[in-house]
């Protein structure tokens, strides 16, 4: 995974924040920190629409099943797993956030270390 990220100092902070809080693993915190390292810090109106980011919709397929899945990637206040709302600090946010549409990530979930790829990213209506 050495392809930078691009993130709104938002979002940059709000990672920060959730490293600072030891909310995640250690293979998770070792990736974060080397991503946010390297990350290039943008406002909201110039973050590409192919990046994943807050409020949008991520189509993700893992390469290994071939398996698609839709993420809506929301505010931690407005997450509604059951509707299919992530928050954006949830593992499958944290391993895509900032990345592109066709990007391939390895990331260490909680079930395995996983390959995905970053299909689609569209804005929430």
């Amino acid at each position: 995974m050495s392809q930078d990220i691009v993130l709104t100092t938002g979002i940059y902070n709000l990672i920060k924040d959730h490293l600072r809080r030891k909310r995640t693993t250690i293979e998770e915190e070792n990736i974060l920190l080397e991503q946010l390292r390297n990350a290039k810090q943008v406002l909201r109106r110039e973050l590409p629409e192919d990046v994943v980011t807050v409020n949008c919709e991520v189509k993700i397929k893992d390469v290994e099943t071939n398996e698609e899945e839709k993420y809506l990637f929301v505010q931690t206040n407005r997450e509604k797993a059951k509707k299919g709302k992530y928050s954006i600090l949830s593992p499958i946010a944290l391993a895509t956030i900032g990345n592109k549409v066709g990007d391939v990530i390895n990331w260490p979930f909680e079930n395995g270390e996983k390959k995905i790829e970053i299909l689609s990213v569209a804005p929430l209506a």
